[in-house]
C-alpha cells in the first residue's frame, strides 16, 4: 500500500515539475512576442547613416549574403554580455551592421566602444528614430535579412552566437 502511494506522490511531483516548467515557457514565449509585436517584417526598412569611422551605409537592398542588423545599447546590461558574439560575427561575416540605440552623441558612443574594446560597423541613432522605423522598442534586437531583401528572422533579448549564427545560414539558403 505505501509503495502504491508512493508512486502516487512521485507522479504527482513530476506533474508539478512539467507544469511549472510549461508555465515558464508559455511566460518567457509570451513575453518575446509582447517585445516583438512592433518590429517590422518583411521587405527590410530603409538604412541609411554614417557609422562612428564616418564611413556613409546604406542597407544593400539584395545582398549576395545575409544580413545582420543589430540594435543595442550602451546603458543595457544585456547588449553588453552580447557584445563578443556580435563582433566575432561582424568579423567574420562582413554584412554586419549595428545601430547604437538613445545612446548619446557620437562621440560618447565612440568612447564608450573603445573602452569596451569592440569596432564592429555601428551607426549611431541618438534620437531613436532609426530604431522607431525598424519597430524596436527594447534591446538588444536582431534582424537577419535574407539575400532578397526581406526579413527572415526578429530577436529581441540576448541571443547566443550560434543561434545567430545559424539564423544566418539559414537565411542564405
Amino acid at each position: 500500500m505505501t509503495d502504491q502511494l508512493d508512486s502516487k506522490v512521485r507522479s504527482s511531483k513530476w506533474r508539478g515539475y512539467a507544469i511549472n516548467v510549461l508555465i515558464i515557457v508559455v511566460v518567457v514565449v509570451g513575453i518575446r512576442l509582447w517585445q516583438q509585436r512592433d518590429m517590422v517584417s518583411g521587405a527590410a526598412p530603409v538604412l541609411k547613416g554614417v557609422t562612428l569611422t564616418q564611413q556613409l551605409y546604406e542597407l544593400p537592398t539584395h545582398p549576395a549574403k545575409p544580413t545582420l542588423v543589430h540594435f543595442w545599447a550602451t546603458w543595457c546590461p544585456i547588449c553588453r554580455t552580447e557584445q563578443g558574439t556580435i563582433a566575432a560575427i561582424a568579423h567574420e561575416h562582413p554584412n554586419t551592421i549595428t545601430v547604437a540605440m538613445n545612446s548619446g552623441l557620437t562621440n560618447e558612443v565612440k568612447q564608450y566602444m573603445q573602452e569596451q574594446g569592440i569596432d564592429f560597423p555601428t551607426v549611431n541613432d541618438p534620437d531613436g528614430s532609426i530604431s522607431e522605423t525598424w519597430g524596436v522598442h527594447a534591446v538588444p534586437a536582431s534582424f537577419i535579412i535574407a539575400p532578397d531583401g526581406k526579413i527572415q528572422f526578429v530577436e529581441v533579448g540576448y541571443t547566443t552566437e550560434i543561434g545567430l549564427r545559424l539564423r544566418l545560414w539559414w537565411a542564405g539558403i
